[in-house]
């Protein structure tokens, strides 16, 4: 990546409602991968807690970082981020 590209990424906590992003994230299913992106402005930011599907000790925590969009055409989004996510400035 370059140092121009470095130089627009965003960490999650920086994130306030109003800000023009673009999420970018890596899907692989099975042996194929393949990059999908999103535009918008974050309409808000969580950190969720989660209860996974499987039993695991009474004070182990997961969390799911969220953000939600609101897209060009007025739709609304939620992306799920993950320890491979890049958050990009407008």
């Amino acid at each position: 990546m370059s140092a121009a590209a470095d130089a627009k990424l965003v960490e999650f906590g920086q994130l306030k409602p109003g800000d023009e992003i673009e999420v970018v994230q890596r899907v692989t299913v099975g042996i194929r991968s393949w990059t999908v992106s999103v535009r918008g402005r974050v309409l808000w930011t969580e950190r969720r807690a989660q209860g996974l599907h499987f039993t695991r000790t009474p004070d182990e925590i997961t969390y799911c970082d969220l953000i939600v969009l609101e897209l060009p055409d007025g739709h609304r989004t939620t992306v799920c981020l993950d320890e491979f996510s890049q958050i990009r400035r407008g």
